[in-house]
């Protein structure tokens, strides 16, 4: 039998930190729906609201399975699907008796158009002066740009990321996914939380977090405007390595694998070179610190170079993994599979598809201990639970058939 101590060290798992938040979700493909995936994960009751005959367009995005996107059932599980076609106002009205009795609204429309079918901030909270309300676009709720359509990959671009990413002889290049949507929701997520923390401690009252994708990518940009502001310096595209940082790069192994190497703290480098046979270059007092480091970083790149191009990746790790330096292959979704600590951290979970077909999807982040986060139900089926929520909102069964035969679910 376990102790006691041991039993309440234990995860509750019937017991989800966001049991009893209820959150609207009012738009389409990424970063809204991702933050209240995020909520949804953690046991926050999230109900989408989605056109009755497509749909969210992320339904078709990527590969599909029966119809049916794969990334779909991942962004969207615990999620219910509610069918309203908000051109008409009698959905319109629904919604807002949704909005009087939810927690959360999160929205990512361009600003203006929420207002225009009287759904906008000041119409709701009016309804729920307690009502916290997440409002994600592309260049946010005012100012000169408000109004342009906004895409991550322009977010990106305007947020500085697209220029410092890439090889300087080359264009600029994008990461292999919507880096600036992720990071939107991130940031809309923070904002529910604190504000849901804000109206609950301290007697405050509801507000609206107004989250721009530029913005969001743009926060995460390190010292790009104080270097700037202070020597007028414009930071490049450095391809793998980590710009002022040294060493850290991406190198060449005998046997065409990349290794990824990070010997950039001042102890590390020099077990790193005491690993690659470089005594010298470990004890030399210029290289002690990185601002020396980077001064002579060609040179150290070189003399790590020759040593990862002598040997296999799987000879380079082992050395480096011996020495305690920072280091591992460039990981593909085959690799992700098959490894070990992805297995043992529970990174890749296996569900199940509505036809019964087993499939893995990515785990839960972040790992909470006492209640953690899990999947209850992968990405719905269209409009499966709007039966189940209006009834929730007094509309019977004839009301239903009536709603339905006339488009408006």
């Amino acid at each position: 039998m376990k102790s006691e101590t041991s039993r309440a060290s234990e995860p509750q798992a019937d017991v989800m930190p966001l049991a009893g938040v209820k959150v609207l979700e009012l738009g389409s493909l990424i970063a809204g729906p991702y933050a209240s995936a995020l909520l949804a994960q953690f046991g926050a009751e999230v109900i989408k609201i989605e056109p009755p005959k497509d749909g969210d367009p992320l339904r078709k995005w990527r590969k599909l399975h029966n119809d049916t996107s794969l990334w779909w059932y991942t962004q969207s599980r615990n999620k219910k699907s509610v069918t309203l076609d908000l051109k008409r106002e009698e959905a319109r009205g629904i919604v807002r008796k949704l909005a009087a009795e939810v927690d959360i609204v999160i929205e990512n429309f361009r600003p203006g158009t929420l207002e225009k079918w009287g759904l906008g901030w000041e119409q709701l909270s009016a309804l729920n002066p307690k009502l916290i309300m997440v409002r994600i676009s592309g260049y946010g709720q005012s100012g000169p740009y408000s109004q342009r359509p906004g895409f991550a990959a322009i977010a990106e671009c305007m947020g500085g990321l697209r220029h410092v990413t890439g090889f300087p002889d080359r264009p600029p290049v994008r990461v292999g996914v919507s880096l600036g949507d992720t990071l939107a929701s991130l940031y809309g997520t923070i904002g529910a939380l604190v504000a849901m923390h804000h109206l609950k401690s301290h007697n405050g009252k509801g507000q609206f977090i107004d989250v721009a994708l530029y913005e969001s990518v743009f926060a995460v940009m390190e010292s790009l405007i104080p270097e700037y502001a202070e020597f007028g310096f414009e930071r490049g595209r450095s391809g793998a390595s980590l710009p002022g940082i040294s060493p850290s790069n991406t190198y060449l192994c005998g046997d065409g694998h990349y290794v990824v190497i990070a010997g950039n703290g001042d102890a590390i480098f020099k077990r790193l070179m005491h690993a690659i046979g470089r005594d010298d270059l470990a004890e030399d007092p210029e290289l002690a610190r990185n601002d020396g480091r980077v001064k002579h970083n060609d040179r150290l790149d070189q003399a790590i170079s020759e040593w990862t191009t002598q040997r296999p990746l799987a000879q380079a790790l082992q050395v480096l993994e011996a020495a305690e330096v920072p280091s591992g292959r460039v990981y593909t979704a085959s690799d992700i599979a098959k490894d070990p600590h992805y297995e043992a951290r529970g990174m890749i979970q296996r569900e199940t598809l509505p036809d019964g077909e087993p499939i893995d999807l990515p785990g839960i982040v972040p790992k909470l201990s006492e209640t953690p986060g899990r999947t209850k139900w992968v990405g719905p089926a269209l409009g499966s639970h709007t039966e189940e929520v209006l009834a929730s909102l007094g509309i019977g069964a004839d009301e239903f058939a009536r709603l339905r035969a006339d488009g408006v679910v």
